[in-house]
């Protein structure tokens, strides 16, 4: 028999993750790698741990997560969104606790594009009087 799976997608700035909850001991997967290796610093692991600490499912499934584009921050903030999302599929109970804690929120926060005459962004060439 097929074992039940919930999924989520989640994105935030370049990255985007797709995220699978499976009933287990609380094992998180990245890319077919130990979260503890893919992630080097403590910060972003608990990151990717508020959703379901929030609701209080710590331990009690594996996260196993495909995540693509951006760096370590982008990705981490990606996959919380995603576990977010696919612990509504879990329960929707969850819905008022993750939204008060913005889990469920998409940050809409994006690079901002170079524009023309300017060395950047928003940088303009160094001045000079002469």
């Amino acid at each position: 028999m097929a074992q039940v799976q919930y999924y989520g997608t989640g994105r935030r700035k370049k990255s985007t993750a797709r995220v699978r909850l499976v009933p287990g001991t609380g094992k998180i997967v990245v890319n077919n790698r130990d979260g503890e290796d893919y992630f080097p610093y403590e910060t972003l692991r608990a990151i990717i741990k508020q959703p379901l600490a929030a609701t209080e499912t710590e331990g009690s499934y594996d996260v196993l997560v495909n995540v693509h584009g951006g760096g370590f921050t982008g990705q981490a903030g990606a996959i919380r969104h995603g576990v977010a999302r696919a612990l509504l599929e879990v329960d929707p109970e969850y819905r008022t606790t993750l939204k008060r804690a913005g889990f469920l929120t998409r940050d809409a926060r994006m690079k901002e594009r170079k524009k023309y005459g300017l060395k950047g962004a928003r940088r303009a060439p160094q001045f000079s009087k002469r």
